[in-house]
């Protein structure tokens, strides 16, 4: 890959960190070993995975609302494990979920006005289903109420919100799933897995949901897969055989070869990706350091040519970047992101330097809008939407925010509460073992009568 820079109106984009006064600072944010980017973000709201006790936890912040926080923040608290993961429903600002090593998910309604000193413990669906740890949980970016969620019993599981069903559970990974992706208009999925493969997964497949399994990155540590937009390709980033980072492209129509094979360092932490289907900009933040390299997409070879890299020498534990509706069009803002570094989250602004203050319908084409073009019921029956465009001239206003309503809410068993209730579950539970072991005498003894 050359380093040479080419012409490209993207050539001279330049990161800008916001001032500590302009940060979100006194967060306590997670430092969990799990690979997620410990925090999100939407045009209303910021949220951040909290390191918590006894118990998964993560905060809500009002977008407009920065400086340091009061120490007694209110949390959305309702897992009894450690939170791994977050993410908004992309139609609406006030919905968020949740996963945890508790095993369950969990999908948040937050007031408008934020949760100020309040805590919510009281989410307005679960998702009952998984047997282990759940580690992603990602959104359906056009079918409203979609939601995929992936576990370490080793399946993606494909929920509708609304009645709080696993309508679809995708097997076939042979270990712990790292990543996964929606493609642009949300009728495929791309995973990583510890198994050191990735997979392009048709959901709505049947029995061959898997349509391609191949080998991705062969170091031992965790790897990420993204689609990159509308191109049809997919970037897997991770580790080489001494430990280099890597980053590949592949085109959907053959998986079975690399378009593209780079090494990007040697550093050790793993590689955040992030791509603007817009200004097709790969974004490639590092875990542990604090570079976010940028790259331009093309369709022709090298297919991928490197722009520039901002540099900082605060390391970031997880990043977000916000949909395109939230940047500042008027500063030519192309890109916003947050850098969750140890004690607050940054917000970091990418800009192209342009003198005329007119509107730059070059770098701002008609983008997603936060508008579903398909019902989850709809979806689950094999129809897919594609992206609702929107135009940022003038500045994005949101429309109305579609009214959420749950027809079902899963129910969660929470076990004994009380001593009395924890000493009859402990009576039955010495009933049910003393009835299984004199059953198993009884198949013993018919098993030696036959083998006789």
């Amino acid at each position: 890959m050359s380093r040479v820079v080419r012409s490209s109106k993207f050539r001279h984009v330049f990161g800008s960190a916001a001032k500590k006064e302009a940060t979100y600072d006194n967060l306590k944010p997670t430092k969990s070993a799990w690979d997620s980017n410990k925090c999100q973000a939407n045009g209303t709201f910021v949220g951040v995975i909290w390191d918590s006790r006894g118990g998964g936890s993560f905060a809500v912040l009002p977008n407009e609302k920065k400086g340091k926080y009061p120490s007694n923040l209110g949390l959305v608290s309702g897992h009894k494990g450690a939170v791994l993961d977050i993410d908004f429903n992309p139609f609406n600002d006030n919905i968020i979920g949740s996963v945890s090593e508790d095993g369950n998910g969990r999908i948040w309604q937050i007031p408008s006005e934020g949760l100020g000193q309040e805590h919510l413990t009281d989410p307005v669906q679960s998702l009952v289903g998984h047997r282990r740890k759940v580690g992603t949980i990602h959104f359906n970016p056009t079918a409203n109420n979609v939601v995929a969620t992936s576990s370490a019993d080793y399946t993606v599981k494909l929920w509708d919100v609304e009645t709080g069903q696993a309508n679809i559970s995708i097997s076939g990974h042979t270990d712990m799933i790292q990543s996964v992706d929606w493609n642009r208009n949300g009728s495929r999925i791309v995973t990583t897995s510890k198994d050191k493969n990735f997979r392009l997964i048709d959901p709505r497949g049947g029995d061959g949901a898997i349509q391609h399994t191949g080998p991705s990155h062969v170091g031992v540590k965790g790897s990420r897969c993204i689609f990159l937009g509308d191109t049809g390709k997919i970037l897997t980033v991770g580790f080489g055989r001494t430990s280099d980072r890597q980053m590949c492209v592949y085109d959907e129509r053959d998986l079975n070869t690399k378009i593209v094979s780079q090494t990007v360092d040697t550093a050790s932490g793993i590689i955040m990706p992030f791509y603007d289907n817009d200004t097709h900009l790969l974004f490639l933040a590092g875990k542990g350091d604090g570079n976010i390299r940028y790259y331009e997409i093309v369709d022709t070879k090298p297919f991928i040519h490197y722009i520039s890299e901002y540099k900082s020498n605060v390391p970031q534990l997880g990043m977000a970047f916000r949909p395109k509706t939230a940047c500042d069009v008027s500063s030519c803002e192309i890109a916003s992101c947050l850098k969750v570094c140890n004690t607050y989250v940054e917000p970091i602004s990418f800009q192209v330097p342009r003198k005329s203050e007119l509107f730059q319908d070059d770098l701002f084409p008609e983008t997603a809008g936060p508008v579903a073009t398909v019902e989850s019921a709809a979806w689950f029956g094999g129809q897919t939407g594609e992206p609702k465009l929107v135009s940022l001239e003038g500045g994005f206003v949101a429309p109305e925010k579609p009214k959420f309503e749950v027809k079902e809410v899963a129910v969660v068993d929470e076990g004994p509460k009380t001593e009395a209730e924890l000493r009859s579950a402990w009576e039955d539970l010495k009933k049910r073992v003393a009835y299984l072991e004199a059953e198993i005498v009884k198949k013993d003894a018919e098993i030696a009568k036959l083998k006789a």
